[in-house]
């Protein structure tokens, strides 16, 4: 008796099935994986933005304009990411950097490493399509406003 055509193609639908099961679920996995740290990006760009911004009410006159420039930069970068949960490992001294140059040049930037996001969003590592969120070493915005 030989096999019916159906019986054959058993095994190919399996094999066709597992590999669109792969790429469908690394497109859901990129997905969801992918969407916190845009969120988080454009979190730090919105913060430093904010920061600056808040920094041209200042007195330029006062004697303790620099002092009163970092201060309330920092401030304002707090205040806007306090939504960050404690398990992304932010800390505001180190990730976030307030300079302001001779030249009354206020740059706001963060900085945070993958090594900090991947301790909380697993990274998978999928055959033919490799590493899944595949990010940049470190998120880095980076605002400057001539005050």
């Amino acid at each position: 008796m030989k096999a019916s055509l159906a019986g054959r193609q058993k095994g190919a639908v399996a094999i066709e099935f597992a590999i669109v099961f792969l790429m469908f679920f690394a497109v859901f996995y990129g997905l969801l994986t992918y969407s916190l740290p845009m969120l988080m990006v454009q979190s730090f760009n919105q913060a430093s933005s904010e920061a600056v911004r808040r920094c041209v009410a200042l007195d330029p006159a006062s004697g303790t304009y620099a002092a009163d420039v970092n201060n309330l930069a920092r401030q304002t970068l707090e205040q806007q990411l306090a939504w960050l949960p404690g398990s992304l490992g932010f800390q505001f001294a180190t990730d976030a950097t307030v300079t302001l140059s001779g030249t009354r040049l206020l740059t706001v930037s963060v900085h945070y490493s993958k090594a900090k996001i991947t301790s909380t969003l697993p990274v998978l590592v999928l055959p033919g399509i490799g590493e899944v969120p595949r990010l940049p070493a470190t998120l880095t915005t980076q605002t400057s406003l001539q005050l």
